[in-house]
C-alpha cells in the first residue's frame, strides 16, 4: 500500500515558505517594493507627463515595460515564493528603460524623452538589484546540508 502525501506539507518546502514570506515582511523590501511600483506607474504614464511629442513607438514602450515594472512590483510583494525567479527581470527592464530611447527613436529624441527614460530607468535598475539582494539573502539563510539556520561560510 502506498502512501501519497502532499508536497505543500513538506517541511523543507514549508520552511522555504516562511523564509520568503519573512523576506516580504522586511520593511527594506516593503519600501523596495513600493518604490518599484511607482517607477512602473511613472513609466507607464511618462508619454503623457514629459509629452512624448508625436513618438508612438517609445510611448507604447514606457507603458507596456512601465505595466511590466508595476506587475513585477506586486508580485514581489503579494506573492514573492512564486516570483523569486524572475527577480532578475527587473534590473534588465531598467537598463532597457535607459536605452530603449536610442533603441526605439534614434536621433528624434527630446531632452525630456531621454531624461525621463535615463532617470525612471536607473531608479528601476537600482531597485531592481536591491530587490534581487535582499531575496537572495533570505534563501542563504539556510542552506541544506549545514544545519538548520546555518551557513557554509560561517558554520552558524
Amino acid at each position: 500500500m502506498t502512501h501519497h502525501t502532499d508536497i505543500r506539507q513538506h517541511p523543507d518546502i514549508m520552511e522555504m515558505r516562511a523564509r520568503y514570506e519573512a523576506a516580504a515582511a522586511n520593511p527594506t523590501a516593503q519600501l523596495t517594493d513600493g518604490i518599484t511600483l511607482l517607477a512602473g506607474i511613472y513609466l507607464a504614464v511618462s508619454p503623457w507627463i514629459v509629452g512624448f511629442n508625436g513618438l508612438s513607438n517609445i510611448t507604447v514602450n514606457n507603458l507596456i515595460t512601465g505595466l511590466l515594472v508595476a506587475l513585477l512590483a506586486l508580485g514581489y510583494s503579494s506573492a514573492f515564493g512564486r516570483t523569486y525567479g524572475l527577480a532578475w527581470v527587473a534590473p534588465i527592464i531598467g537598463v532597457w528603460t535607459i536605452i530603449s530611447p536610442w533603441v526605439i527613436s534614434g536621433p528624434n529624441n527630446t531632452t525630456g524623452v531621454i531624461v525621463s527614460n535615463v532617470v525612471v530607468g536607473v531608479i528601476i535598475l537600482l531597485l531592481g538589484l536591491a530587490n534581487m539582494q535582499t531575496r537572495m539573502a533570505a534563501g542563504k539563510r539556510h542552506t541544506p546540508g549545514f544545519g538548520k539556520g546555518t551557513t557554509p561560510d560561517t558554520g552558524r
